[in-house]
């Protein structure tokens, strides 16, 4: 899952980035709602979590430009006033949802979690795969009733190819679904996780490899 954070607040969003990617997701920061809706346009993500109060361009303008774009991406929106006006004004700019600060982290965990399978609401919140049991919700998978430990990019690997459901999914769209902008695209890190995780998951073989193409389940 790949979670784009637009907060100005430095220490916050650093926070925030952190806890999310603790929790095996693959998160890009921006400070300020011009970048960050540069960023928004540029990759493809599940959920936006974006503060209302922002410089450059307010939050609001932000969430009215996304909306417009007609992109995928829920929106999450944040702000320091609890008041019903802010909420009201918030959703009926399109948010998906809003939440106000300060905030307990697991519920903000919760809700983007919630928000990411609105963004693709053909996929249950728990995969399977013959033995193979994915939980996105509870950031949990194991095969045949072993836990299975694996790395952030490992887990976002396996959800996407479990999600996929057979099809071949492509190093590129792996690398920009599960990954953040800071990685190298001309690196072997997708090869490399995939390889880590091929042997987490054990015998029998459950990843192909599609020759020019990507990999399978």
């Amino acid at each position: 899952m790949r979670v784009l954070v637009i907060e100005d607040d430095e220490e916050l969003a650093q926070t925030v980035a952190t806890g999310l990617r603790r929790a095996r997701m693959a998160v890009d920061i921006a400070f300020d709602g011009e970048s960050g809706l540069a960023r928004a346009f540029l990759h493809d993500y599940e959920v936006i979590v974006l503060d209302r109060d922002l410089p450059v361009m307010h939050g609001d303008d932000v969430c009215a430009r996304l909306i417009a774009a007609g992109g995928r991406s829920r929106v999450l929106m944040l702000t320091g006033a609890a008041a019903n006006d802010d909420l009201v004004a918030g959703l009926g700019l399109g948010a998906d949802d809003y939440l106000s600060k300060p905030f307990d982290f697991a519920v903000l965990v919760a809700r983007i979690g919630a928000l990411a399978r609105r963004a693709q609401p053909s996929i249950p919140p728990v995969l399977k795969h013959g033995d193979v049991v994915l939980d996105t919700a509870k950031r949990f998978a194991e095969r045949a009733g072993r836990p299975l430990a694996l790395r952030p990019k490992e887990f976002g690997v396996l959800e996407l190819l479990l999600a996929a459901q057979g099809r071949v999914v492509s190093p590129e769209e792996l690398l920009e679904r599960v990954w953040d902008e800071a990685a190298d695209p001309f690196t072997a890190t997708v090869k490399i996780t995939v390889s880590r995780l091929r042997t987490k998951l054990g015998d029998p073989p459950l990843i192909q490899t599609v020759a020019k193409a990507g990999y399978r389940i």
